[in-house]
């Protein structure tokens, strides 16, 4: 499948424009869309571990259409356009901020071992960190002077990007704990539109949250994969049906 309708027009696929860890972006005919392509991939250390898995482009395809979906009813503006199949999804052209925004909800990941503190202990308040957004440089951290010293954004963006990401936590921790899934940390990408607002980008999926059962304390997200504890297509498919059931 190379073309589908999109607002009464056709959208077809072109070149690539660059392969991710688990994904494909392809430039359409239309400079203001791309064209995603969700790969069997699954990568850790930023890449250096990389492994296919069956189906878990598919499950989080699904997922994050579900997961913008709800976003987008609930007001927060975001590069999702349409599903176009299993795998593939439609989605506006942005200018991507090299900031990868996380939120914690919980500690967990290098975070405990950072600071020596007990896993799942609840963090009040929750704590948002940028990130450089650098495979070559392993992601370094970064604070608000050095974002802005390097111009990758303005103070009023870093504010935009906390109050936004805000938002998404509280709409996300509503949802996951309706689903009995804790929303204990994630990572969010934004752009920039050809208008000059910033808007939600990339994926939310278990590849960039980490999601564990209320009940059990299991694992529902890539630390499955990182810890070689299972198959993570496993959690994957019981985030996507505790979702659709709600």
């Amino acid at each position: 499948m190379d073309s589908v309708e999109f607002n009464d027009k056709t959208v077809s696929k072109s070149t690539l424009k660059y392969t991710g860890k688990a994904k494909q972006v392809f430039l359409t005919d239309n400079p203001d869309i791309l064209w995603v392509h969700y790969l069997d991939q699954a990568t850790a250390l930023n890449g250096k571990v990389k492994e296919n898995i069956a189906g878990k482009g598919k499950l989080n395809s699904e997922i994050s259409h579900l997961l913008f979906n709800y976003l987008t009813k609930h007001n927060v503006e975001n590069h999702y356009l349409r599903s176009i199949s299993q795998t593939d999804e439609l989605v506006t052209a942005l200018d991507i901020l090299p900031i990868e925004v996380v939120t914690r909800n919980y500690a967990s990941g290098h975070f405990v071992s950072k600071f020596g503190v007990e896993p799942m202990k609840k963090l009040a308040p929750i704590v948002q960190e940028f990130y450089y957004k650098s495979d070559e440089l392993d992601d370094p951290f970064m604070n608000d002077l050095q974002i802005v010293a390097l111009a990758f954004a303005t103070e009023n963006d870093l504010n935009q990007l906390r109050e936004q990401s805000k938002i998404i936590n509280q709409l996300l921790t509503a949802l996951f704990s309706k689903a009995g899934i804790q929303l204990v940390d994630f990572k969010l990408e934004f752009g920039r539109t050809t208008q000059g607002n910033i808007i939600l980008a990339d994926e939310l999926s278990p590849d960039n949250m980490r999601l564990v059962d209320m009940k059990t304390g299991k694992s529902l997200d890539k630390d499955v994969f990182r810890q070689h504890t299972g198959d993570v297509t496993v959690g994957y498919h019981e985030v996507l049906t505790r979702l659709q059931q709600l």
